[in-house]
């Protein structure tokens, strides 16, 4: 398949996956269903002013576009906070569609002509996957907004996943020491975004990781032994927030932590399920509790990544091929994580399991740069948040769409955010 196919699936399987989550009446996008995520209606009229903006006018806000300036300034996400986008004059949601639909159209007739080198240094094709990479991650943004929506469900209970196995959670595997090659290039990784660059050697020392993430088992059994009662699991600023916030056990979950409530649907909580919905600081607490700590971004991608066999890194963790339903848990129509031990084939070369997909995995690192960082296109992505009170997540979540995630892909958020699809894998000094 030629890149320029590839780049037209890709665009038509994300568009295709954001009118599903849109096939939804007129008020319901206008909801705002929590103060943290904006109304539906909100982040598809923003996807398409991006593409619009990248795709169509060289990133050159000077250049007219198909919204007036007034317009156009609603959806910019760095002017209006998420709390305040409900009180905005924004596009009724008919209007939304036809807008993203014309510029769709406009952008594929470009995708036809696409050359090699635009003049300006930028990969015309980069430009492309960046549109996919961002609809899909706002895809996943609306995926959160829904689980927070309050009444009847809209959304069914997902499709059917792979059993799990027996006797893989809470066991470990060793990673030893030594140096590996940290993040990649845009050679080997032309669709990687700025905060994935430049690969790097960096020298670990050995650690044991987590085969499987934690499970809603082992959770509920920190939830009894009072894990969130017991301030001497948690460090300082993560208590004060567990007090302050009444934290009491993973979000969606009944007070007795025997049922949850997923997109609206009640139902048992599943013991052999990864468990999601959790902060940093709930993370950080669990794995004191467990007498081991979180990995660091730099250890996750060394045993999810590196192949020691060959002393090189690894496409995604079995392997070169492409992700598909039979190694990991992607693209969000399972709506939920599946049973440590569903994917067995899609162990790294350490024998890590479940790294991508499932639920994303709360690490120790804060965000930062990699040596030899250089914004891409869209400036505003990862240098606006360095130095932030943002902790990485690693490996994706079942929510997340197969074409936009490698190993070395960096997902960070406040440490006290739990509506997002997030989970923990647990590490220890070897």
């Amino acid at each position: 398949m030629s890149t320029r196919e590839a780049l037209a699936r890709d665009l038509t399987l994300a568009r295709d996956r954001t009118m599903r989550l849109v096939e939804i009446d007129d008020a319901e996008l206008l909801r705002q269903y929590d103060p943290l995520m904006s109304p539906l209606v909100w982040d598809l009229a923003h996807i398409g002013w991006q593409e619009e903006m990248w795709l169509l006018r060289g990133n050159d806000p000077r250049r007219p576009g198909l919204l007036s300036t007034d317009v156009e300034r609603l959806y910019d996400a760095f002017e209006h906070s998420r709390a305040s986008r409900a009180a905005l004059p924004l596009l009724p949601p008919g209007d939304a569609r036809a807008f993203c639909d014309t510029v769709r159209a406009k952008s594929l007739d470009a995708l036809d002509v696409l050359p090699e080198e635009d003049g300006t240094g930028v990969d015309p094709a980069f430009v492309f996957g960046l549109v996919v990479s961002h609809e899909n991650q706002h895809d996943e943004t609306m995926l959160q907004a829904l689980s927070l929506r309050s009444g009847p469900p809209i959304l069914g209970t997902g499709t059917p996943l792979p059993p799990g196995r027996a006797g893989v959670a809470g066991t470990s595997v060793l990673v030893p020491g030594g140096p590996f090659v940290l993040g990649v290039t845009a050679a080997e990784e032309p669709m990687s975004l700025d905060n994935e660059r430049d690969a790097h050697v960096v020298d670990v020392a050995s650690f044991r990781i987590g085969r499987v993430p934690v499970t809603n088992g082992e959770w509920r059994e920190f939830i009894a032994d009072g894990g969130y009662r017991e301030p001497r699991w948690w460090s300082a600023r993560g208590w004060e927030h567990r007090q302050q916030a009444d934290l009491v056990a993973p979000k969606f979950w009944s007070a007795r932590a025997d049922t949850r409530t997923r997109f609206g649907h009640v139902e048992d909580i599943p013991a052999d399920e990864p468990v999601q919905h959790v902060t940093y600081f709930e993370a950080e607490a669990y794995a004191a509790w467990a007498g081991a700590r979180l990995p660091t971004e730099m250890e996750w991608e060394k045993a999810c990544a590196w192949d020691p066999a060959t002393g090189s890194r690894r496409r995604f963790p079995w392997g070169a091929s492409e992700p598909t339903a039979a190694l990991a848990n992607l693209g969000g129509e399972a709506l939920r994580p599946a049973p440590v031990g569903a994917y067995p084939a899609g162990a790294s070369a350490y024998g890590v399991e479940q790294l991508l997909g499932d639920v994303w995995e709360w690490t120790s690192s804060p965000l930062r740069p990699w040596p030899g960082f250089t914004p891409m296109l869209y400036e505003q992505y990862s240098q606006p948040f360095f130095d932030g009170d943002y902790k990485i997540l690693r490996g994706g979540a079942w929510s997340v769409a197969p074409s936009i995630l490698r190993p070395s892909f960096r997902n960070w958020d406040h440490p006290i955010r739990r509506q997002i699809f997030s989970g923990l894998r647990l590490a220890w000094d070897a």
